[in-house]
């Protein structure tokens, strides 16, 4: 599916299921449909049966790295998926880099960036802190919102991969680890290893080229 406003049959039979009474729609009609908080959880409960990708590659100039989505963490695994079939992940970037702890992407400067998150909606996801999961090395996880925020919502564009070696594990409990680099930890490696300013954000920009679905 683009990015563009039109959807897939799929998409569209969930909105019509789902959130009929807040946006009216027909299969393959141009609509402006944007997540809120008020539909959120029962547009990706219902995305969830219906779009059962769990794999995906990234590609930047370092290389590439390729992820398995846990399947038990249904928000996260789903909004990832919807996210990259938007090709939201085009052009964002690698913007806090911290050696010997993590790499968070998903975000930019670019005004481009904004306008694609606009188009999709303003929106968290509720955490999944009791899937068993902990943040060893090469755990993907997502961060929570920077607003106040006391239930630990994710922040849904943005997600970070543990890169240390002995692991995080005081993220523990506080951020939702969805899935895990399956192929590239020398790619995430490379990009820890980037000149940084003082707010960890890379001299040299990296960015994400384009992410897809690979299963």
């Amino acid at each position: 599916m683009s990015c563009d406003s039109k959807l897939d049959i799929k998409e569209s039979q969930i909105i019509n299921k789902t959130v009929k009474p807040i946006i009216q729609t027909t299969i393959n009609k141009e609509i402006d449909f944007k997540l809120s908080d008020k539909n959120v959880m029962e547009f990706f409960l219902e995305y969830n049966k219906y779009n059962k990708e769990n794999k995906v590659r990234i590609y930047t100039d370092f290389g590439n790295i390729e992820i398995e989505l846990f399947k038990e963490t249904k928000f996260h695994r789903s909004n990832f998926i919807y996210l990259t079939k938007k090709n939201y992940f085009k052009d964002t970037q690698f913007y806090r880099v911290i050696n010997n702890f993590v790499i968070q992407a998903g975000n930019s400067d670019n005004r481009k960036i904004s306008q694609k998150r606009k188009k999709i909606g303003r929106y968290l996801l509720p955490n999944d802190l009791d899937k068993g999961y902990s943040h060893e090395r090469g755990m993907v996880s997502m961060p929570s919102s920077l607003i106040d925020n006391p239930y630990k919502m994710a922040s849904p564009f943005e997600f970070f991969i543990v890169q240390s070696k002995s692991g995080a594990h005081h993220l523990d409990g506080n951020y939702t680890v969805f899935g895990k680099v399956t192929s590239g930890m020398d790619t995430v490696d490379k990009i820890a290893s980037a000149a940084t300013d003082n707010l960890d954000w890379p001299l040299q920009n990296i960015y994400i080229k384009r992410v897809e679905i690979i299963e």
